[in-house]
């Protein structure tokens, strides 16, 4: 008596076969978020390992290296066998655009890390206290979240820039204004529905104290949708800090970030057109592994909205 082979994930009775592979590499691919897992990765470890992965110094100006090409243009560096190679080419001052590249995803993730941090914390609390206490503390709270929803963010970073100056804990603290209050409201529309709970008012007539209440019965079920908010809104600061870069409103320009390296080179995309693409390029693949990477964490965590069994 034959024993027939396993199936694998294929009915039972079926046998594995060669063309049967694309749809368990694709349905492998829709379940797990593993590229945009190993975009970010990259990323992740390029920008903790810059100092050491980047082949020039990204700050280096040198006007004769002015718009070297690409490497795999190997017509120009048979013609000047004297110019040293750059991998993505150099920009108008000479500075190497990997280098500079590589150094830009660090500032990139630590500014979108450290504001999303900082947003969800302050804006956390603020919604589980307007939603738990209520009253002229919510008043005050949703109030200012609709004023401040209201005036226009750019104008406010240009009058910043202006009146203050610019630097990386300015554009820290830019950044951390535009987060926190997008947490606000959706946090405490969770908070009035969770302290309606029977534990909730179990727990407040057993005694506890409203801090206690908040740490314990509300911020674990509020907890799922700062992370999916987080993960779907990091993309978004990434895009806005390379957006103010670009406007020259962002980080210092002599600072390598990508904005700054789009703006330095849209002048001359027809004839050097690597100086803008390459960095768009990063914030793009950044920004799209992000999005994809929070869909994904918003349909694993909600069973309404889950796609994949």
């Amino acid at each position: 008596m034959g024993i027939a082979a396993p199936s694998v994930g294929l009915g039972q009775g079926r046998q594995l076969r060669p063309w049967h592979w694309p749809q368990l590499v694709w349905d492998f691919l829709r379940r797990w978020p593993v590229i945009p897992v190993a975009v970010l990765a990259m990323l992740i470890v390029v920008a903790i390992f810059a100092p050491w992965l980047a082949p020039f110094d990204p700050v280096k100006q040198s006007l004769v290296r002015s718009h070297v090409p690409p490497v795999w243009v190997t017509h120009y560096y048979a013609q000047n066998p004297e110019v040293e190679t750059h991998i993505l080419g150099t920009d108008r001052f000479g500075r190497d655009v990997l280098s500079r590249v590589i150094h830009g995803a660090r500032i990139s993730l630590m500014l979108a890390s450290i504001s999303m941090t900082t947003g969800v914390v302050i804006g956390a609390w603020a919604g589980l206290a307007a939603g738990y206490y209520g009253g002229l503390l919510d008043e005050f709270l949703t109030r200012f979240v609709d004023v401040w929803n209201a005036m226009p963010f750019l104008l406010v970073a240009l009058v910043v820039s202006v009146t203050i100056g610019q630097g990386i804990i300015i554009m820290i603290a830019l950044l951390v204004a535009l987060t926190w209050v997008g947490m606000v409201r959706n946090v405490r529309a969770e908070v009035l529905t969770l302290k309606e709970r029977d534990y909730v008012a179990l727990a407040r007539v057993a005694g506890a104290s409203d801090l206690r209440i908040l740490l314990r019965h509300i911020l674990p079920g509020v907890l799922n949708l700062l992370m999916i908010m987080a993960s779907l809104r990091v993309g978004g600061l990434i895009l806005t800090e390379a957006s103010l870069s670009f406007l020259g409103v962002g980080v210092p320009s002599h600072i390598p970030t990508w904005g700054i390296m789009i703006n330095d080179g849209r002048q001359f995309l027809a004839t050097a057109w690597w100086v803008s693409v390459f960095p768009g390029l990063g914030i793009f693949l950044t920004v799209m592994s992000m999005n994809f990477l929070g869909d994904w964490v918003r349909d694993r965590t909600d069973p309404r909205l889950r796609q994949v069994r």
